[in-house]
């Protein structure tokens, strides 16, 4: 268990992740101009009957483009909060970005976090607002699927915010083939490796693919010594392989703190609790 630690407004659960496999599918297409990035995601997905799924987004850009940053709390009920919505006028080019698809309300829905270059030439991440952004050049997204698992965002009781979590479907495809695909649930204050880790474990994994990953970290601590200190954070995984006996896993990460401060590199097992939640795609080695 990590040292830092942030008290949460509801009580911690025993089952610290929720997890459940399914049979993986791949889709690459380009999201397309004139949709909101959530519907320009949501519609070649629904098509292929995929109901959860992480993608990595590159390229592109978005006009308006509408976003938010990790922020500290400004209540005395969540652990952390938001900022308010940053609208940079003219066209924003998208670097890279991981996004979690799924469904809020009975409706598809996504949570994306990524880095990208806005009009005036700045390097800026955050959490990028579903509805209210529009495509306005194709961007090219890579999507890892699966059909027999929900990946749902509902009221949280721990943290008090509404956050996804997977769901199995009582029936799955009796003709599908694939690999074995884990979609993953990480709650507050568990180290991020050591729970990828109890996660392959859990399914009989000796070894996983990391294919995407959106979430949240009380600060940082890097392999090559450096660190963040800021305890709301904003993170989205650009690599790693897990090893259910530890002796491979690596994770790679960027990562937006709420000064704007952007890092990346490789994280060190045992030395990085999730702040807020983390949803995880894992494919089998």
């Amino acid at each position: 268990m990590p040292d830092r630690r942030l008290q949460q407004p509801g009580p911690a659960t025993a089952e610290r992740f929720e997890s459940f496999a399914g049979t993986g599918r791949l889709l690459s297409f380009d999201l397309q101009p004139g949709l909101s990035i959530n519907d320009a995601i949501a519609g070649p997905l629904v098509a292929a009957n995929i109901r959860a799924a992480a993608l990595v987004i590159e390229g592109g850009a978005f006009q308006p483009f509408h976003y938010l940053m990790p922020a500290l709390s400004k209540d005395d009920l969540h652990a952390a909060w938001y900022s308010d919505t940053f609208s940079p006028p003219g066209e924003t080019k998208l670097e890279r970005g991981n996004v979690t698809f799924g469904e809020r309300d009975g409706a598809p829905f996504i949570h994306c976090h990524a880095t990208w270059i806005e009009p005036d030439g700045k390097r800026c991440a955050g959490h990028i607002l579903p509805h209210e952004t529009m495509v306005s050049q194709p961007v090219r997204a890579t999507a890892w699927g699966v059909e027999d698992i929900r990946m749902i965002s509902e009221p949280d009781a721990e943290t008090a915010f509404t956050i996804f979590h997977p769901v199995p479907l009582d029936k799955t495809s009796g003709d599908a083939t694939g690999p074995r695909t884990i979609i993953a649930r990480v709650r507050p204050n568990e180290d991020i490796i050591t729970a990828l880790e109890a996660i392959c474990r859990k399914h009989g994994l000796a070894g996983a693919h990391l294919r995407g990953g959106v979430g949240s970290l009380i600060g940082a601590r890097y392999t090559n010594g450096s660190r963040v200190g800021d305890i709301a954070t904003e993170v989205f995984i650009t690599g790693g392989f897990v090893s259910a006996n530890s002796s491979r896993t690596q994770l790679e990460i960027t990562m937006v703190d709420t000064k704007g401060g952007i890092t990346n590199g490789a994280l060190l097992r045992g030395e990085n609790p999730v702040c807020i939640t983390f949803e995880l795609c894992l494919e089998e080695a």
